[in-house]
């Protein structure tokens, strides 16, 4: 079942580019070793990869991982660009990328 995500402590966004092959596992261990934060944490994690119309989530929900898909059949994600860098996110910003508009 999916969670109502405006209450989680962190929306964080991994800026620059991810492999989008990547699964659960491999999303995490970016997590814990590129931005030295805990995957475990009540948090979300957004990951895109070259292609900007395609994005990744995950979320630990107390007992396992959820891994999130959204591919966009039209327009992109105005995804910030700056290599290994996190941001935290407010709720509004989240609603900003979901739309296709520029989070800064």
């Amino acid at each position: 079942m999916l969670k109502d995500f405006s209450d989680v402590s962190h929306i964080y966004i991994a800026c620059g580019y991810t492999d989008m092959r990547r699964g659960i596992d491999g999303l995490a261990s970016i997590v814990q070793q590129t931005f030295k934060l805990d995957p475990f944490e009540d948090s979300i994690f957004l990951f895109c990869g070259r292609k900007p119309s395609r994005i990744k989530a995950l979320y630990w929900d107390k007992n396992g991982f959820v891994m999130l898909y959204k591919r966009l059949e039209e327009g992109k994600f105005q995804w910030p660009r700056t290599d290994n860098e996190v941001r935290d996110l407010t709720i509004q910003q989240l609603r900003w990328l979901m739309e296709g508009l520029n989070i800064d």
